[in-house]
This record gives structure tokens, C-alpha cells and sequence, in this order.
């Protein structure tokens, strides 16, 4: 009996115990597998950059839930916007995440007017509020209030066919207030408008680089086949954001491009730096990921977001991921996936930056997920800042850090010998990049190396040459002296 009691008492204590500790955080696990790639283009592991913290839904927010919201924007003074799709309507949260305002009607010519599916938005600095109203086939430009300010539609050239239908889907707008369109059924490129709304042009054409199998194909099939052949048609993009320097970064979802994300220049030429191991398009081998519940094939970039430092972000809508690269084109981390746990998604469709967290919105379950960064990731994304400021000292010191945390991470090593390069200190960069496999900046390394031991060398093998060739001259003069002696 007395064995029961001291049992029972036990398991009392351990249950008080138990529910006297604080609760642990569901954000404090990754709900995802957390990874990178090597230079092999290996996933390797690495520890998570973002967790999930919170999730904000229609219902949530007490305006009812949301419809396969299309797009999300984040301006200037951390306000949050959402287009509500499927509701036809504008959902604007403050900066503490409360709701500010609802748009879902405006006058306009004296009548109430509506959105009727719209599928991109972007605010500018003062405040405007720029939607593509895809199905009514017109740009919506709206007062900070929600009060008409101008419509964009049926954009008239001679390049337009005669039966073209203007449904626009993803815009940008630049400091000059021209506007930037991604239009379904568009392969020329992204549409240009000014300030007025007069179509001035196309930017960025995709272009499409056929095989050689593809071009024999060509020459030996019909002419009906080779009519229908629509691998030759340049693919539509899908987003946009624009940069404070007025560069366009538009993304792709032809999963068979090499370049599914572009920097746009104003002339339109790519410039995005693709530096890394690999080329900047998600997930590098997909076949080795591909598994049960795991979409095979590469991936679909519908949306990217430029942030601090040159850094942007990329959500892959085939498995729900983020993607985030460097200014250079080296591959940061990857986080995020598909399934119904908070922190992974049905069908993403953008991300944006919020009081230094991210914010992605799933189409499919029409939530937002709030992500935190982690101490690691954290702390890449400030070495990465300093590097771009070019506080390359405050850069080592933090990149040091993050090997603490991932003695793997290439990157690391790479910015630290970067650093080490600049303050010329060769030597002990060519061993950090050698570290981090990095052969271009290793060869850049020891060069300076090898130039710089021949120029600290060279007054002391100057002397020794020197000193040799007078010896060997006082030598030849005291033999031929020497020779003559005997001679006579």
C-alpha cells in the first residue's frame, strides 16, 4: 500500500511539475526539413533560417475569410496589403497588424464600381494604390483613401494585334510613376506605361534558346507541325518588384528556363549576377528531393522580393519553398514546403518583408504566415548587409559566428576571404576560399599572392643576382689575368 501511495505521489508531483513549465512554442520546431546545397549540388542539411510564428487569416482579422487572395504588398511605412481576390476586394492592415480599411468598392463616374478578380498589386512612396484588375481588364489607381485616381486600360499600338484583350495580372510601378505590366497571352515582354497611361513599349522579352534536336526537328517536320510547335513561343512572365534603383527583378514559371528570375535594366538587358556554384532558380537537384508528397521537376518562381543588402527572396509554388540568394547570385538558404502544418502551404503566391520578418501568402488556404528569423539566419542576413555597405571588418566578425552555428556553410568562408582580399591579405584568403570551393576568387587570391612575395622579394634577389654576376666577372677577369701571366 505504502508502495501505491509513494507511486501515485510521484506521478502527482512529476504532473505539477510538468504543467509548471512554460509552454514550449509550436514556431520553436521547423515544420519542414531545413537545407542547402553543397558544391557537388548535393541538399545537404543546415540549420533553419525562418521559423513560423504566427498566421493572420480573414478570420483572424474578423472581416471573414479570405478567397484565394492573388497578391500582398508591404509599403514604406510597414502597412500590409491584401488582395482579396475571390472576395473582389482590398484588405489594408496597419503597421501592428490591425485591420485599417477594406476596399471593396469606389465611385467612379458618378456610380459605384467593383474589382472583379484582381491579381497584382504594388503602392507607391505617396501612397497610391495601383491594382490589376484582371477580369474588368484595367488598372486600378486609388487614392491612400480608396478614391479613384486613374484608369488604365485597352493600351492602343500598332503592336498589338487586332483581337489582343488586355488582362493584366502582376504590376511594378518606378519613382518616374511608369507602370509595369505583366499581362496574360503577352510573350513580347513586360508593358510599359508613363505617368499618363499611354503604352510606351515593351521591356525584356524572354527569350527562347532551342536545342539542336529541337532545330533538326524543325527542318525535317510539316509545315502544319512546325506551325503547331509552341516550344519556340517565349513564355509569359509571372511577377515583378522593382528595386530602389529602378532595376526590375520579373520571375517566370517556365520550368524548362534557365533564367526563371531576371534583373531588368531600363534598357531591358538582364543583370542579374549569377556568380554562385549554380544558376539562380531554386532548387538545383530536384530528383534527389523528390519523394512522397514531393513534387518533382524544377521549380515554379511566382513571385520574388528584393531586401536589404541586394538580397532577394523567391517562393517556388511547385513545393512551397523560399529561396533567398545574395547580390552576387550565392544561394543563402532554403525554407518552407508543401503540407497543412503552420509554416508550410497549399499554392503560394507572394511573399514580402515586414518589421524584419517575412510574410508569404498561401493561395490555397488563403493565410499569411509570419516567419521570424532564427539566430542563424539572423545573423547571415547581417554579415550579408555589412558586406553590400562594404563593412567588410563587422562582415567577418558576424560571418564567424554563422560557422559557429554551420561549420558547412560555404558562403561563410567565401565572405570571410572576400574580406580578407580586400584588406590584402591574400594568404590567409586563398585559405578561406579554398575552404569554401570557391576556384575563381582562389585564383584571384593567389595571384595577389604570388605578386606580392616576388615584389618583397625582389631588391633581395636583385642583390644576390648582382652580387653573382660580379662575382662571376671578377672570376673571368682573374683568369684571363691569370692565363696571361703564364703565357708570357
Amino acid at each position: 500500500m505504502k508502495w501505491i501511495n509513494l507511486k501515485i505521489t510521484t506521478i502527482v508531483l512529476l504532473a505539477a511539475a510538468l504543467l509548471s513549465m512554460p509552454a514550449i512554442p509550436v514556431s520553436a520546431y521547423a515544420p519542414y526539413e531545413s537545407y542547402n546545397y553543397n558544391y557537388w549540388e548535393e541538399p545537404v542539411p543546415s540549420p533553419a533560417a525562418y521559423l513560423p510564428d504566427d498566421v493572420l487569416s480573414g478570420r483572424s482579422l474578423g472581416i471573414g475569410d479570405f478567397k484565394e487572395p492573388g497578391d500582398m504588398y508591404v509599403d514604406s511605412s510597414g502597412a500590409v496589403y491584401v488582395l482579396d481576390s475571390g472576395n473582389n476586394r482590398l484588405v489594408i492592415l496597419d503597421q501592428t497588424g490591425e485591420v485599417l480599411r477594406v476596399i471593396s468598392t469606389f465611385a467612379h463616374d458618378g456610380a459605384e464600381d467593383r474589382f472583379n478578380k484582381p491579381e497584382g498589386l504594388y503602392v507607391t512612396d505617396d501612397g497610391s494604390i495601383y491594382v490589376a484588375d484582371t477580369e474588368n481588364k484595367r488598372i486600378v489607381v486609388l487614392s491612400p483613401q480608396g478614391e479613384l485616381k486613374q484608369i488604365i486600360r485597352d493600351p492602343e499600338s500598332d503592336l498589338f494585334a487586332s483581337n489582343f484583350t488586355f488582362y493584366p495580372t502582376k504590376l511594378a510601378v518606378d519613382k518616374a510613376d511608369r507602370v509595369y505590366v505583366v499581362a496574360r497571352g503577352v510573350y513580347e515582354g513586360i508593358v510599359q506605361f508613363d505617368d499618363q497611361g499611354s503604352f510606351i513599349g515593351y521591356l525584356g522579352t524572354i527569350k527562347v534558346n532551342p536545342s539542336a534536336a529541337d532545330y533538326i526537328w524543325k527542318l525535317i517536320s510539316t509545315q502544319a507541325q512546325r506551325e503547331q510547335m509552341a516550344l519556340f513561343v517565349p513564355t509569359e512572365f509571372s511577377n515583378l518588384d522593382i528595386d530602389s534603383q529602378g532595376f526590375l527583378y520579373a520571375t517566370n514559371i517556365d520550368v524548362d528556363s534557365k533564367e526563371p528570375v531576371k534583373r531588368l535594366s531600363p534598357s531591358g538587358h538582364d543583370v542579374l549576377k549569377r556568380y554562385g556554384y549554380f544558376d539562380v532558380k531554386g532548387d538545383i537537384n530536384f530528383f534527389r528531393l523528390a519523394g512522397a508528397g514531393i513534387e518533382s521537376g524544377p521549380s515554379k518562381i511566382v513571385d520574388v522580393k528584393i531586401r536589404e543588402g541586394g538580397m532577394f527572396s523567391m517562393i517556388d509554388s511547385s513545393r512551397g519553398r523560399v529561396f533567398t540568394y545574395d547580390a552576387e547570385g550565392n544561394l543563402l538558404y532554403i525554407f518552407g514546403g508543401k503540407g497543412s502544418q503552420v509554416g508550410t502551404f497549399k499554392s503560394v503566391a507572394a511573399i514580402e518583408e515586414w518589421k524584419g520578418r517575412l510574410l508569404i501568402l498561401d493561395r490555397g488556404t488563403g493565410r499569411i504566415t509570419i516567419f521570424r528569423p532564427t539566430e542563424f539566419g539572423a545573423q547571415v542576413n547581417q554579415a550579408v548587409a555589412f558586406h553590400a555597405a562594404g563593412e567588410e571588418q563587422q562582415a567577418v566578425a558576424i560571418w564567424k559566428e554563422v560557422l559557429r552555428l554551420n561549420s558547412n556553410y560555404d558562403t561563410a568562408y567565401i565572405g570571410i576571404g572576400k574580406a580578407l582580399l580586400v584588406n590584402k591579405q591574400n594568404k590567409e584568403a586563398m585559405n578561406y576560399f579554398k575552404l569554401g570551393m570557391d576556384h575563381q576568387y582562389y585564383s584571384v587570391a593567389f595571384k595577389r599572392y604570388r605578386k606580392e612575395v616576388m615584389q618583397s622579394s625582389f631588391s633581395t634577389v636583385m642583390t644576390v643576382t648582382l652580387a653573382l654576376a660580379a662575382t662571376g666577372m671578377g672570376w673571368l677577369i682573374y683568369r684571363k689575368r691569370k692565363l696571361r701571366g703564364i703565357q708570357a
